[in-house]
């Protein structure tokens, strides 16, 4: 039975260039997860895009002259050659800045101010009598109250994940001027988060599928009670507060970029001329996961979910399988610091599918990993070229050569074949089921492990010394190993997609390797092959030097 499959990613703020933190902690699992259920057949809605609103966009403005909507539309644009490059196949990627985006967020404020979730109050909000301006949540730096970090903002730490009121901060300043601000008071409108809570804790409790540290931190962040919080700010670049006498406010950019699942999901419809089809990704029989970095958790596992109960009528989130930490050569990424590897610069020298396996196979799913340039290289070298590339090759190679460029017709099966090709059935369905799940890393080892157990079978086989002394038992191992392979463009299309597709031509598939389904394929005996093309190319040791020496140097 086919499944609906919801699939929100995380909006990145559209201020600055993706690394490789953001595609392992937020854009590839998606992707592989997207890809995985298209090729089962299920319905699947992916959707993000650029977060185009609030500090970060206009902070980036002032420090180059120009307007927040150049800044924007800069990286806007950047975001989708990215996403082309690597191959992360949204089925819309948009941003906040559209006026579909603003009616479905003042639609949903309206409604939780109806409904007596949202109410006016004043709050003491700071102020720098130096700028002569309030100051927005990431104008304001100070110490955390909770973990005591430096440099914690006037909306969160990121060093502890928890929300913050600027108020909150020890000894506050202004980022811009260094100036200690006053506390004025402003009003504003609030969320009732406090009403949400015994509702949130009850449903949170009964997500036993969680992983285990979303699960933790959700449950333990409600056990200590919900703080309503402010909902706009004193900001003029962002979505107008749809009320009278609010004109100098915005929605706080907190609340409306979450909305965005809804509203990306609403223009979709309307991009594909039925209007009303969003529904059936929100409504009924659908399971609704969002991708996201452990630092955004208690927004789609708390706050969005309230705005939801609150809103009525729409699905819960099913999952939240938000990723830890990628560092880079073992120190934390620091964009600040340029200690970080940009995502456009890595697809301006290297393929796409290297990376996607190297943070596949690393991926942070319940720990911090680690990406490293010798990682990287010996991934590359060792795994993707000599024992899944140089397995494609030399089979096709040899049967390409001695077999008139057309699958061999094998003979009966003995044991050894036999348990191969039932190992490539099981290790579809052992995929299958850690994919549903969310186990990223355990699938693509999998895979891998069969590539590994493939080599050693035609090393006992020999089929290349077998061909004069037995054409036929020599047919029927590399038969067997063409329908190994057969299997692994299935099962390893979702991480790479791009080789995945070049080896489905290469066997002499047509079409779209995601479209054939996700089972096991016989490739037909006298099925005519392409000329063999190497998957991987090896990479050159030297670039470890080089790659890294580049880190921390001059912004690119």
């Amino acid at each position: 039975m086919r499944e609906r499959i919801f699939i929100g990613v995380a909006w990145p703020y559209a201020d600055g260039q993706l690394h490789l933190g953001h595609v392992a902690g937020a854009y590839l699992p998606p992707d592989i997860f997207a890809r995985y259920h298209r090729t089962k057949g299920n319905e699947v809605l992916m959707v993000s895009g650029s977060d185009q609103h609030g500090t970060p966009i206009t902070l980036k403005a002032e420090q180059e002259g120009k307007k927040p909507s150049e800044i924007a539309s800069q990286y806007h644009q950047q975001f989708l050659d990215s996403w082309q490059k690597l191959g992360i196949s949204f089925d819309l990627f948009t941003s906040t800045g559209t006026a579909n985006h603003a009616e479905v967020s003042q639609d949903i404020f309206l409604t939780l101010l109806d409904r007596g979730y949202i109410y006016k109050s004043s709050m003491l909000q700071p102020f720098c009598s130096h700028c002569q301006r309030f100051l927005a949540d990431r104008y304001i730096e100070g110490t955390c109250p909770y973990c005591q970090s430096s440099g914690a903002r006037g909306d969160q730490c990121d060093e502890c994940g928890k929300p913050i009121n600027a108020v909150e901060l020890i000894d506050p300043r202004c980022r811009h001027c260094g100036t200690t601000p006053q506390f004025k008071d402003s009003e504003h409108f609030f969320l009732r988060l406090s009403a949400f809570r015994d509702r949130l804790l009850a449903w949170v409790k009964q997500q036993a599928h969680w992983r285990q540290n979303v699960l933790n931190f959700t449950t333990r962040y409600l056990e200590e009670g919900l703080k309503d919080r402010a909902i706009t700010r004193d900001i003029e670049w962002g979505i107008p507060v749809p009320v009278d006498g609010f004109g100098s406010k915005c929605l706080y950019v907190w609340f409306e970029a979450v909305i965005g699942y809804l509203s990306a999901s609403k223009e979709w419809a309307k991009s594909g001329g039925d209007e009303e089809k969003w529904r059936s990704f929100w409504q009924g029989e659908v399971k609704s996961y969002y991708f996201i970095g452990k630092d955004n958790i208690l927004f789609h596992t708390i706050v969005w979910p309230a705005m939801l109960m609150g809103y009525g009528d729409l699905n819960l989130p099913y999952d939240v399988p938000a990723n830890e930490f990628l560092t880079i050569e073992g120190r934390k990424l620091s964009t600040s610091r340029n200690w970080a590897v940009w995502l456009p610069d890595y697809l301006a020298r290297y393929d796409p599918d290297p990376l996607r396996y190297l943070l596949s196979i690393n991926m942070p799913e319940t720990g911090d990993t680690d990406f490293s340039w010798r990682e990287f290289v010996r991934r590359n070298n060792d795994e993707l070229v000599a024992t899944y590339g140089n397995l494609v090759h030399r089979v096709l190679t040899f049967v390409y050569k001695n077999f008139d460029g057309c699958v061999p017709t094998p003979g009966e099966f003995d044991s050894h074949s036999q348990e191969l090709i039932d190992k490539a059935g099981d290790t579809l369905n052992t995929m299958d089921k850690l994919l549903y799940c969310c186990h990223f890393k355990e699938a693509i080892r999998s895979a891998m492990s069969l590539a590994q157990e493939t080599n050693r079978y035609l090393d006992d086989k020999s089929p290349w010394k077998m061909l004069k002394q037995d054409r036929q038992a020599s047919a029927t191992a590399l038969y067997v190993a063409i329908s190994v392979l057969s299997c692994l463009r299935t099962g390893l299309y979702p991480f790479l997609p791009f080789s995945s597709q070049k080896l489905h031509q290469l066997l002499g598939f047509t079409g779209a390797v995601g479209d054939c389904g996700w089972q096991l394929h016989f490739p037909p005996p006298g099925q005519k092959l392409l000329p063999p093309q190497p998957l991987f190319s090896k990479l050159d040791e030297e670039l470890v030097e080089e790659e890294t020496s580049r880190l921390g140097q001059t912004c690119y």
